[in-house]
């Protein structure tokens, strides 16, 4: 009974949520935060793992891998993240270097934000600093809810919920029907199996028509109860 529970727990990030923790681009705009924009060609490096943490980052288009590689040189994904994101603010809880590597995925405008900024911001903006901790704590949510997933469900259901929150279901826009490219070796990364196992499933939910290419790899809503009442 324990193991029911918690897979019911890893699916509630992609049932839809209500309107609207947080605003990011209205909250930035309200602040006066200064800070910059930057544009990334796909798979080019934002940051590398141990470099110094001096600012944080918002998604404002495009899409960035996060990457832990350990010291035998195995590289691991942590996390696909899209518009809308903020990513690097582990400097704001004392990180005094990276701990993941950042690339971009396909072109990708980027707000660079400088922490003493960004600590200013929260000190003295009340409402800001408010929303910006209900967002850090839905990304702490949907960490534990990944986490959850790895130990309980196969790597089948593993694939098909990643390939469901890449798509942004159950965010509060409506999902995107074409995901941006991403190659299936980075899929298995990101749920722990091989890109072989990767390969078959995807060919089995081609089959079933919860997925579909067409000028781009395609979700269908039937994938989401394939991982929500099957």
């Amino acid at each position: 009974m324990k193991v029911a529970a918690d897979s019911r727990v890893s699916k509630s990030s992609l049932r839809p949520k209500e309107k609207n923790v947080f605003n990011a681009h209205s909250s930035l705009d309200s602040t006066r935060l200064a800070r910059r924009i930057v544009e990334y060609r796909p798979a080019q490096r934002i940051y590398s793992q141990g470099d110094p943490a001096t600012t944080v980052l918002y998604i404002q288009r495009g899409s960035v891998k996060l990457s832990v590689v350990n010291s035998a040189g195995k590289e691991a994904v942590a996390a696909i993240l899209g518009a809308g994101d903020f990513f690097g603010e582990g400097g704001l809880a004392g990180q005094s270097v990276r701990v993941t590597t950042a690339t971009a995925m396909i072109p990708t405008t980027l707000l660079v934000i400088e922490k003493k900024e960004m600590i200013h911001a929260l000190h003295t903006d009340h409402e800001f600093s408010d929303r910006f901790i209900c967002y850090m704590l839905s990304r702490n949510i949907r960490t534990e809810e990944d986490l959850i997933d790895h130990l309980f469900n196969s790597s089948e259901k593993r694939l098909a919920r990643a390939l469901l929150l890449l798509a942004h279901y159950g965010g509060q826009d409506p999902p995107e029907t074409t995901l941006p490219k991403i190659s299936q070796e980075v899929l298995a990364e990101m749920i722990g199996t091989t890109r072989s196992r990767v390969n078959f499933f995807m060919r089995q939910f081609t089959k079933r028509r919860f997925i579909g290419y067409d000028g781009g790899l395609h979700i269908n809503p039937s994938l989401l109860n394939f991982v929500l009442h099957d």
